[in-house]
C-alpha cells in the first residue's frame, strides 16, 4: 500500500498545525472531512482557552437557552459570593457544582434563569477599605466622611464582581453575566424592608440590652450567627484570684479567669450547690476554698499530650495541687457542699473603683436596683445559679476552680443569670473596648491591649489578690473578617423575636437535604438559637428602616413609596441615591399615628439578611407575581455547609417561612471545606492558600472541576498539585482513549455514517462494553438526578478503567489490521458510540475536554449535528442492551487475569516470560465455561499456553488462618490466649468457609459462643507446590512455574520485542510503519530469535531481518539478561 505525501492538518479551533504521515485513505474521502490523528502530547490549559473563545465567537451559552426555552422550568437559586476579592479555589467548589447541575438539567432539556449573585454590604467589605485607607478604627472613617467611605466600599464591589465575573467564566461557569444580581441592589433592600415591616406589624421586632460579642476596632456587635465563624484557639493570660470572704479571717473563695479585665466588673461568685468544695489551708496560713475534684484535676491534659488544641510553647498546665506545693505545701481541712457557701459575702478585687459603687449600675442604670441602693460592691455574694435552658449545670469541676466569677455587664451567660438574681449591671468598655470614666486608672485602656492585661496582672500581684498566673490555650470568638478579638459589651441592638421559630421547623422538613443530616443540624440550631440580632452598628449595608420617636416609639418602614409618603425631610437629598447610609439618614418622617417626628437608627443591618431575601428580590416577588410564581421554590440550592445552617440556610428559611409559609427551595445540597493536601485551613498567612487563577492556569480547570465533581460532599476536599497530578493522569486515560481512536480512524477514513453492523458483527467484548455504556448511562442519570457528581465519577473511574485497560487495549489488533472487514468496522463502530456517548456524559463536568473532542469526532463528520457538545441532550440508556449475566462473566474472565497477574508479581515472574498452564477454580459452572470459551483471552493476557479447570481450590492454594490481635484483644481481653489456641488447630477452609457464606465463623469456648467476622482474622496463602497462586472468596488460579526451554527462548524474545517497539517510538515512526531490522543475532538472543522469527517480525512490523551491523535510520543498544544487543532500524519505502 502505498503511503500518501506529509500534508498539514490545521484546525483554528483545536488542532495545531503539524505534519502526520497517514497511509493512503480509503477511495472516496480526499473529499470530506475526516476525524483528524490527534497529538496524545495534549495541552489542557490551551485547549480550555481555545474552547472559551470558541464558546464566546459562536454564542454557545446563548443557543443553550434559546433551545430550551419553553420548557420544562428549573429553578436554582444562587448563593451570592462575597465581591470583596479575588476568588481562591475554596470559591470554586460550590461554583463547579452549580454549574455541573445547571448544565447537567440544561441537556435533559429543562428552562433554567441562569441568575448568579454577589454579596455586596457587610463588614468585610468595609474591613478591606479600611485596609486601603490605613485606617485602624470606625472613629477614623466618621472623621473620613460616610459618604465617601460608602461609595469606596461600592466601588470595591464593582471592581471585585468584575474580577469574579472574568474567573467564574474561566471556570466554565455558564450564567447570565449581564443579568446577575447584587445584594446591594435598591431592589434586595427594600424587599428586606418589606420583610421587616411584616415582623413589625406581627410585633417582633423590638429594641433590648444585652451583653454581646463585640469588636472593639470595628466599633460593632456580633450575632449568635456570626460569632462562630470567627473563633481561633488562643493562649491567654489566665489568672487564679483570692476573693476575701467578709466574715471569715484569712479566708478566700479561690476563682480563675481567662479574661481579668472582667474582674473589674464582678458582681458575684457562682458555685454549685450538689459539688464538694474542699477547705485547703496554705504554708502562709491563708484559707481557700475551691471545687475538692479541681484539687488534683489535670487540666487540659489530654490536649497537651496529643498536641491538639494546643499552642507551640505554651507548657503543661499544673494542677491547683502543684501550686500550693510550690508556695510551700497545704494542708486539707475538710470539705463543704456548695449550697451551704451560698450567701457567703465577699470584696471584690476592684470594690475601689467607682463603678462598684454606683447604685443601680452603671453605665446603664437600672432604676430599681437604684432605689433599692443595690450596687456591684453591695451585691457580692455566693450564687448557686443552677442549670442553663438545656439542663446542665452552669457551675461545673473541672477546669477552673468550680466557682465563676461573674460579671452581668461582660458575659452573655453572666448577664442571663443577672436577670434571674436581680444584679447589677457593671459594663467597663466603650465602643472600641476601652475602659470608660470611673474605673480608675484603667480609664482609657483597651482590655484586649497585652498590656492592659498584664497591667492589671500586676496590680493583683502587688495588692495581693493574684494567687497565679499562666498561659492558657483556648477557643476564643474573633472578628471573622479584621480578626481582632472581641470582647463581651453590654448595648442597645435591634432585634427579630423568633419566638415563632416552630413556622421554620415546619419548613425545614419539607425540603430534601443532602447529605440527610442536613435537616437535623437546622433543627439543632433552631432548638437552640436566640433570638436574631439584625443590626450594626456601621456604616456599609442594608439601612435598617427603623425611625424613632421622643416619646421612645419606633415605626417601620416596608417600602420606598411608604417612605415618601411619610417624609417630611430629607427627601429630596435622599431621592436619586441608593437606600444607604448617609443619605437615607436626612430623611425624618412623621408617625402616622401619634404625629411625631422621627429619625432613622444609623444602625445597618446583619448581612444574612441581604441573601436570604434572594429568592425573593430576585425573582420579582414585589412587582411580578406571575414570574415569581413560575420560579418559586428553586428545585436546587447548594453552598458549604459549616456555618451556612445558621447563616444563610436560616436566614433563607426564616424569610421564607415567615412571608410564604412553604420552603424556599426543594433540594439543598450541602457540601463541605476546602482545605490544603495537608488537611490544615488555607491562609495567606501560612503560604498554603491558592488562588484560583494560579490553581487554573498550573492544573486546569477541567482537572479542577474533576477534583470537585468527585468529592463526597459531606467531607472536606484536600486540595492541592499533588491531587491535581492524580485527576491529570486520569484526565491523560481519557485522552488517550480518544487519541487511540482518532489516529485509527484518521488513517483509515473511518465515517460512522457509512458503514453499518448487524449484532452478529459484535463480538463478545462488543457486547459487554456496550452493556457497560449503557449501564454506566443509567447510573449517570440516577447520579445526577440524585445531585450526587461523586457517585458519577465514581462510576466513570470504574468504566474507564475497563475501557481503556480491557476493551481497547484487547481490541487494539482490531484496529491495527490491514483487513477492512466487518469484524474492524465493528471495533470502529463500538468504539465510536462509547466515546460519543462518554463524553456527552461528562460535559457537565468537564465542560473543556469533551468540547474539544466532540468537535473532531462528531462535527467533524456531521455538520447538521449540534454545534457544540453542550447543545446535546443528554444520553437515555438503552437497557435492551444491559446485559447483566454476560457483564458477570466477563468481569469473572476479567478477575482471573487480574489474579494470574497477581500470582506472577508474587513469584516476580515478568508478564513477557510465557508459562506453561492456568489452572483455576469458579463456584459458577456457567461461568467456568464462559471462560473457557474466552480462553485466548486469558492465555493472551497473562501469556500462558493453555488452560486448566482445577478440581479444588486446595489443588491450587492453601489459607492459613491467624488472629488479628489488636482487635480480638479490644474485643475479647483475657480470652485472646484461648481464642488463640483453638485458632491454632482449627480447620482453616471451614473458618473461610463459613466467612465466605455466613459472614462470620461461630464456635464454643468452655461454653461461651464465639463469633468471628472476617475483620477479626488475618488470613494468609500459601501456593500449592509447583504453582504460584492468588485468589478471592469467588475465583482462584495458580500458575505452573516449571519453565523448559522453548518458554525461555519465547521470553527473551518477548523481550526484544519491546525493546524493538521502544526504539520506534523514539524514532518517531508511525505505528503502520513497516521496517528492516538489522543486528549480528549471536547467542542466546540469536538463537531465540531465530526459534520465533515469524511472531518476532509480525509483533514488530518487520519484514525483513539482515544480520549485519549496520544502524539504519536509527539504532540503540540494550541489554537482555547477560547479553548486550545492537539493532539497527529501517522503515521500508512504499
Amino acid at each position: 500500500m502505498a503511503a500518501w505525501p506529509f500534508f498539514i492538518i490545521y484546525s483554528p479551533l483545536f488542532t495545531d498545525e503539524r505534519k502526520i504521515n497517514f497511509r493512503t485513505p480509503k477511495i472516496g474521502v480526499y473529499n470530506r472531512i475526516m476525524i483528524k490523528r490527534i497529538n496524545p502530547q495534549v495541552d489542557f490549559i490551551a485547549i480550555e482557552h481555545k474552547v472559551l473563545d470558541f464558546w464566546k465567537e459562536n454564542d454557545i451559552f446563548q443557543k443553550r437557552r434559546d433551545a430550551n426555552a419553553g420548557k420544562p422550568k428549573w429553578s436554582f437559586i444562587d448563593g451570592p459570593i462575597t465581591a470583596n476579592n479575588p476568588m481562591g479555589v475554596h470559591h470554586a467548589w460550590g461554583r463547579t457544582l452549580k454549574d455541573v447541575y445547571n448544565r447537567y438539567k440544561a441537556m435533559d432539556g429543562h428552562e433554567l434563569r441562569y441568575q448568579q449573585g454577589f454579596d455586596c454590604q457587610g463588614l468585610w467589605v468595609e474591613v478591606e477599605v479600611e485596609k486601603e485607607l490605613g485606617f485602624k478604627s470606625k472613629r477614623e472613617v466618621e472623621e473620613f466622611g460616610i459618604e465617601k467611605f460608602v461609595n469606596m466600599c461600592k466601588e470595591r464591589v464593582r471592581k471585585f464582581s468584575g474580577v469574579q465575573t472574568e474567573q467564574s467564566k474561566r471556570l466554565g461557569y455558564w450564567m447570565d453575566w449581564d443579568n446577575s444580581y447584587y445584594t446591594m441592589s435598591d431592589e434586595n433592600n427594600y424587599a428586606i424592608w418589606g420583610f421587616l415591616k411584616k415582623l413589625f406589624e406581627a410585633g417582633k421586632i423590638y429594641r433590648g440590652s444585652d451583653v454581646v460579642p463585640w469588636s472593639g476596632r470595628s466599633g460593632t456587635s456580633y450575632s449568635q450567627m456570626e460569632i462562630i465563624e470567627g473563633r481561633k484557639l488562643v493562649a491567654h493570660k489566665s489568672v487564679f484570684v483570692r476573693f476575701p470572704l467578709r466574715d471569715k479571717k484569712n479566708e478566700y473563695l479561690l476563682v480563675w479567669t481567662t479574661t481579668p479585665w472582667t474582674l473589674t466588673s464582678n458582681v458575684v461568685a457562682g458555685v454549685n450547690g450538689n459539688l464538694d468544695y474542699v477547705k485547703l489551708k496554705a504554708k502562709d496560713g491563708a484559707i481557700y476554698y475551691f471545687a475538692q475534684e479541681n484539687l488534683e484535676f489535670k487540666r487540659l491534659d489530654k490536649q497537651f499530650k496529643e498536641k491538639k488544641q494546643w499552642i507551640e510553647g505554651v507548657p503543661k498546665l499544673k494542677t491547683i495541687a502543684q501550686i500550693f506545693k510550690e508556695r510551700g505545701g497545704y494542708e486539707i481541712l475538710g470539705t463543704i457542699k456548695g449550697s451551704d457557701m451560698v450567701g457567703w459575702t465577699y470584696g471584690g478585687p476592684y470594690d475601689k473603683f467607682e463603678a462598684q459603687s454606683e447604685p443601680g449600675g452603671f453605665p446603664i442604670v437600672n432604676e430599681k436596683l437604684k432605689e433599692d441602693r443595690s450596687s456591684g460592691k453591695s451585691q457580692h455574694q455566693v450564687v448557686d445559679p443552677g442549670k442553663d435552658n438545656m439542663g446542665s449545670d452552669i457551675v461545673v469541676a473541672g477546669e477552673g476552680t468550680g466557682i465563676v466569677h461573674m460579671a452581668p455587664g461582660c458575659g452573655d451567660i453572666d448577664n442571663k443569670i443577672g436577670k434571674k438574681f436581680g444584679l447589677v449591671n457593671i459594663a467597663p468598655l466603650d465602643s472600641e473596648s476601652k475602659f470608660i470614666d470611673k474605673f480608675g486608672w484603667l480609664t482609657g485602656k483597651s482590655a484586649t491591649d497585652k498590656k492592659t492585661t498584664q497591667a492589671i496582672i500586676d496590680d493583683l500581684k502587688e495588692r495581693e489578690y493574684l494567687v497565679y498566673v499562666e498561659e492558657y490555650p483556648h477557643v476564643y470568638p474573633h472578628c471573622w473578617r479584621s480578626g481582632d478579638e472581641l470582647v463581651f459589651r453590654l448595648v442597645d441592638e435591634w432585634y427579630i423575636n423568633m419566638d415563632w421559630r416552630d413556622k421554620i421547623k415546619k419548613v425545614v422538613d419539607d425540603i430534601n437535604w443532602i447529605p440527610e443530616w442536613g435537616g437535623e443540624r437546622e433543627h439543632e440550631w433552631l432548638d437552640n438559637m436566640s433570638d436574631w440580632m439584625i443590626s450594626k452598628k456601621r456604616f456599609w449595608g442594608l439601612a435598617l428602616p427603623i425611625w424613632t420617636f421622643e416619646d421612645e416609639s419606633y415605626y417601620v418602614v416596608g417600602s420606598k413609596e411608604e417612605l415618601k409618603s411619610l417624609a417630611v425631610e430629607g427627601w429630596d437629598e435622599f431621592e436619586g441615591n441608593s437606600p444607604h447610609r448617609p443619605w437615607i439618614d436626612k430623611v425624618k418622617i412623621k408617625h402616622p399615628e401619634t404625629g411625631l417626628i422621627g429619625t432613622r437608627v444609623l444602625d445597618v443591618g446583619n448581612p444574612w439578611l441581604d441573601a436570604g431575601i434572594v429568592p425573593f428580590s430576585t425573582l420579582g416577588y414585589n412587582n411580578d407575581k406571575e414570574y415569581w410564581n413560575e420560579w418559586f421554590p428553586g428545585d436546587f440550592v447548594t453552598e458549604s455547609f459549616p456555618g451556612q445552617f445558621r447563616n444563610w440556610f436560616y436566614s433563607l428559611l426564616a424569610m421564607s417561612a415567615l412571608l410564604e409559609e412553604r420552603a424556599p427551595f426543594k433540594t439543598l445540597l450541602g457540601h463541605a471545606l476546602v482545605k490544603a493536601e495537608d488537611g490544615r485551613d488555607m491562609h495567606k498567612s501560612w503560604g498554603n492558600a491558592i488562588w484560583f487563577d494560579d490553581a487554573a492556569e498550573e492544573m486546569g480547570v477541567d482537572v479542577m472541576r474533576w477534583m470537585y465533581a468527585s468529592q463526597n460532599p459531606e467531607h472536606n476536599l484536600l486540595f492541592g498539585y499533588h491531587h491535581g497530578d492524580d485527576v491529570r493522569k486520569k484526565l491523560i486515560q481519557l485522552w488517550n482513549s480518544y487519541s487511540f481512536f482518532a489516529t485509527y480512524a484518521a488513517v483509515d477514513g473511518f465515517d460512522p455514517s457509512k458503514g453499518s453492523i448487524e449484532d452478529a458483527d459484535l463480538n463478545i467484548m462488543d457486547q459487554w462494553i456496550l452493556s457497560k455504556l449503557h449501564l454506566f448511562i443509567k447510573d449517570s442519570r440516577e447520579a445526577m438526578d440524585q445531585f450526587r457528581s461523586d457517585f458519577l465519577m465514581k462510576k466513570f473511574d470504574l468504566f474507564l478503567d475497563e475501557l481503556s485497560n480491557w476493551y481497547i487495549r484487547r481490541s487494539r489488533r482490531r484496529f491495527w489490521k490491514s483487513e477492512d472487514d466487518g469484524d474492524k468496522q465493528a471495533a470502529y463502530v463500538v468504539l465510536y458510540e462509547v466515546l460519543t456517548n462518554v463524553i456527552k456524559i461528562l460535559a457537565p463536568v468537564l465542560p473543556f475536554v469533551t468540547e474539544n473532542i466532540f468537535q473532531n469526532l462528531v462535527r467533524n463528520l456531521d455538520s447538521a449535528a449540534p454545534e457544540s457538545v453542550h447543545l446535546c441532550d443528554y444520553p437515555i440508556s438503552d437497557e435492551s442492551k444491559i446485559n447483566l449475566d454476560l457483564m458477570d462473566k466477563v468481569d469473572a474472565l476479567r478477575r482471573v487475569v487480574e489474579l494470574g497477574r497477581s500470582a506472577r508479581n508474587k513469584a516476580n515472574l515478568k508478564i513477557r516470560q510465557p508459562l506453561a498452564a492456568l489452572s483455576f477454580t469458579v463456584k459458577d459452572d456457567g461461568v467456568a465455561d464462559f471462560i473457557f470459551e474466552q480462553q485466548n483471552v486469558v492465555l493472551d493476557e497473562l501469556n500462558v499456553k493453555s488452560l486448566h479447570h482445577a478440581e479444588s481450590e486446595s489443588d491450587l492454594i492453601r489459607y492459613i488462618i491467624k488472629p488479628n490481635l489488636p482487635l480480638l484483644g479490644k474485643k475479647f481481653g483475657k480470652m485472646l490466649p484461648q481464642i488463640q489456641n483453638y485458632l491454632k488447630d482449627a480447620d482453616g477452609d471451614q473458618i473461610l468457609n463459613d466467612i465466605r457464606t455466613q459472614k462470620n465463623y461461630t464456635f464454643d469456648l468452655n461454653g461461651e459462643s464465639i463469633i468471628l467476622i472476617r475483620d477479626d482474622l488475618l488470613i494468609d496463602t500459601e501456593s500449592a507446590e509447583g504453582f504460584t497462586s492468588s485468589g478471592d472468596d469467588h475465583v482462584t488460579v495458580g500458575l505452573t512455574i516449571k519453565l523448559t526451554e522453548e518458554l525461555v527462548q519465547e521470553g527473551i524474545v518477548r523481550d526484544v520485542i519491546r525493546q524493538v517497539q521502544t526504539m520506534r517510538k523514539n524514532a518517531n515512526f508511525a505505528v503502520e510503519d513497516r521496517i528492516i531490522i538489522y543486528g549480528l543475532l549471536e547467542g542466546p538472543v540469536g538463537e531465540a530469535i531465530r526459534s520465533f522469527e515469524e511472531f518476532f517480525k509480525n509483533e514488530v512490523l518487520a519484514v525483513e531481518l539482515i544480520e549485519e551491523d549496520q544502524s539504519g535510520e536509527f539504532s540503540d543498544a540494550f541489554q537482555i539478561g547477560d547479553q548486550k544487543v545492537q539493532l539497527g532500524l529501517k522503515r521500508v519505502k512504499s
